[in-house]
């Protein structure tokens, strides 16, 4: 394993170091918080695709495909068709915002009335999504160096914290770049073909399993039905998605670059379900199916390249944990902290507020790594999250985009009425069962449209400066905290 050992430890040394660079470019609030809005296609595209292909997507894709072979593939396809929607039909709208957050497009879209509460939710999906990928490093250094959950959950999200507190988004970025390239050599074009020679072939695969493991929709339509409700949505409204549109250098490469992503995603989707099955030939009776990209990986690839691959599903989950961890700070410290404290209008000092977004990097880390070490069920978490995210918060911000007349008292409703469906629903039928999101959902939606209806409309004059911003000819931010030549 010394070969393994060590490229995993340079690979972990070079996140380091790009967090260090990152510093050095971070000067001011754009570039800390969206890499200055920057990102030409290519970089894009990556990121992108790095952020939404997270440990859940690597190993939990892999063992969906165990567990019910080809149709395992869905969860992570309808992420891809999440951000393909996003790209094709809002990321340029998003894009000419020129926000930060998605409490800030609400504030200014319904004028001004709905930051702080949305940014709570948002605040706990974050939150919870971080969580859950920094609990992922436990099971891959228990396979690289045998060390206990705790250990591995501190040394993985360290490191994470670490460059994400050090460069902000430039650290992300550079990092992500890095683990884009390392997932699709590691997972696309050594481990994919690898698994399929060692099962035979998918003849022999096809031979050795039932038929419903080739079964386009084996893993159930309702089962497909809720992934496209959680994670088709999900990828529309979450602040770590739009976190990376507010990268893109122009509407331009929002649209086309997220195309680019979206597409990698369901080329990965499908690998991640075909190297899955073939784990079934190889390993018919593992423990559980989330064992089986781990074992896979190291009873079957060769010394090396089962570093470069252990590496692979190391930087998924990185991606999408430094991602989420950003996220978070970012929400409590623009969309909750300055708005309790009455600062949400204070323009300048962008360079003062670097070192308050970084603090609060470093202190969201430190609640991710306590949280992640004391909490048992990550399933739960991230679905009540999941949950919360679409009930509460998919009405009011893709209704603020497409209809005129929904109203701030109408997108409280949403939320407030959303919200408390999904939660008194999850107590009712249970956390992990489907019926709270479905109806947690039109909930919200009847509320939304309703009172929307019954109040006055939005101010004209928040809606010219909302169809401003919308075009782009507005340089300024809904919150003034940057200044016009920004």
């Amino acid at each position: 394993m010394a070969v393994d050992y060590t490229v995993i430890v340079v690979y972990l040394a070079g996140m380091l170091a790009m967090g260090w660079w990152g510093m050095r470019r971070a000067k001011s609030k754009s570039e800390f918080l969206v890499a200055g809005r920057r990102l030409g296609p290519a970089m894009y595209s990556g990121t992108m695709a790095a952020i939404v292909l997270g440990g859940a997507s690597t190993i939990g894709g892999v063992g969906l495909g165990y567990q019910y072979g080809l149709s395992g593939a869905w969860m992570v396809f309808t992420i891809g068709l999440g951000l393909l929607a996003l790209s094709v039909f809002f990321s340029a709208r998003i894009a000419r915002l020129k926000v930060y957050t998605v409490s800030e497009m609400l504030d200014l879209r319904y004028g001004g009335r709905a930051g702080v509460i949305s940014g709570v939710v948002m605040w706990a999906y974050t939150l919870m999504l971080a969580v859950t990928s920094t609990i992922a490093y436990a099971t891959i250094f228990d396979v690289l160096f045998d060390v206990n959950r705790t250990v591995a959950i501190v040394l993985g999200g360290a490191i994470v914290v670490a460059y994400s507190t050090l460069g902000g988004m430039w650290s992300i970025t550079l990092t992500d770049m890095v683990q884009f390239v390392v997932k699709t050599i590691g997972v696309l074009l050594l481990l994919l073909p690898v698994a399929v020679v060692k099962a035979g072939g998918f003849a022999e695969m096809r031979a050795k399993l039932p038929a419903s493991y080739f079964d386009p929709l084996g893993v159930g339509g309702e089962t497909i039905f809720t992934y496209v409700l959680i994670y088709t949505f999900g990828m529309l409204i979450g602040q770590d998605i739009w976190q990376r549109v507010f990268t893109a250098r122009s509407d331009r490469t929002a649209r086309w670059g997220g195309t680019v992503a979206g597409t990698y995603c369901l080329a990965y989707a499908l690998a991640g379900a075909v190297i899955g099955t073939a784990a079934k030939v190889l390993y018919p009776d593992l423990g559980s199916p989330d064992d089986a990209f781990a074992t896979i990986v190291k009873d079957e690839l060769p010394v090396g390249v089962r570093g470069l691959v252990l590496a692979a599903a190391l930087a998924a989950v990185m991606s999408t944990s430094s991602g989420a961890l950003i996220a978070c700070a970012t929400v409590a410290n623009n969309d909750i902290w300055s708005r309790l404290r009455g600062l949400g209008k204070r323009s300048g000092e962008e360079h003062d507020e670097v070192a308050g977004n970084r603090a609060f990097i470093l202190v969201m880390g430190l609640a991710v790594i306590g949280t992640a070490i004391a909490l048992n069920d990550v399933v739960e978490a991230l679905t009540v999250a999941y949950n919360l995210l679409v009930g509460g918060l998919l009405v009011p911000i893709l209704g603020g985009l497409l209809w005129k007349r929904g109203t701030a008292e109408g997108a409280l409703a949403a939320v407030a009425v959303g919200g408390l469906a999904v939660i008194g629903l999850m107590a009712g039928y249970g956390i992990l069962a489907n019926e709270p999101v479905y109806y947690g959902l039109l909930a919200s939606l009847l509320a939304y449209v309703a009172v929307s209806l019954a109040t006055r409309p939005t101010d004209e004059a928040v809606l010219a400066v909302w169809r401003e911003r919308l075009a782009g000819r507005s340089p300024e931010l809904a919150s003034e905290t940057v200044p016009a030549h920004q």
